[in-house]
């Protein structure tokens, strides 16, 4: 399941600031998170309804997120890459890099 943040983001339809626009709070009833404060200018209030339709688009966005981790730690720092070129070649970093998104794939 989606994060509440991810769902909204999706909703809205782009990068949301959590500490002005948009407030969640934790529910203390063990419910989850919940829309504190809602801010965003021109876009109104999400129900619970229409956040639900966008799980299937979150899910793949935290998915997404996850393989993008995963690869920037496999390339390694810029001073490594930069290394590998020149110790083996551009080409042979490119063909590097291009294992490293076939292994990692996004969906």
């Amino acid at each position: 399941m989606a994060q509440l943040s991810t769902k909204i983001e999706k909703y809205v339809g782009r990068k949301v600031d959590f500490t002005t626009e948009v407030l969640l709070q934790d529910d203390s009833d063990g419910n989850g998170p919940y829309i504190k404060h809602w801010g965003v200018e021109g876009v109104a209030k999400p129900t619970a309804d229409k956040l639900a339709l966008q799980e299937n688009a979150a899910n793949t966005e935290e998915a997404n997120r996850a393989v993008v981790a995963e690869r920037k730690k496999l390339y390694g720092s810029i001073e490594q890459q930069i290394e590998n070129i020149i110790e083996n070649g551009l080409d042979a970093e490119i063909a590097r890099v291009a294992q490293i998104k076939a292994d990692n794939p996004k969906q």
